[in-house]
């Protein structure tokens, strides 16, 4: 319910099983981000919804350049020490592959 799966209501069958697909494919990559890289913090036993709202839905300015992107993220925001674990968590096993 977290992720929308439940709002059906486009008009084609299609439409509505993708819906359906992109929510599924949302709930697994939330479950595997907190399994990987939220272990022993306080998101550790959230629910989707929670971790959407308190990782994912953070205001970021992006800067494009030629060679890299810039991510500047807000000084204050509540969960910022897990959003740096994480983000080191998922480094390490990016760079362990």
């Amino acid at each position: 319910m977290d992720l929308f799966s439940d709002r059906t209501s486009s008009h084609t069958i299609r439409a509505n099983q993708l819906r359906l697909w992109f929510s599924a494919a949302a709930y697994v990559l939330l479950t595997a981000l907190q399994r990987l890289a939220l272990g022993q913090t306080s998101l550790e036993t959230a629910t989707c919804g929670t971790i959407r709202a308190r990782l994912l839905k953070i205001a970021t300015r992006v800067t494009l350049s030629v060679r890299r992107i810039v991510l500047s993220m807000p000084d204050m925001f509540p969960c910022q020490h897990e959003f740096a674990l994480a983000h080191a968590r998922l480094r390490r096993l990016r760079q362990a592959i």
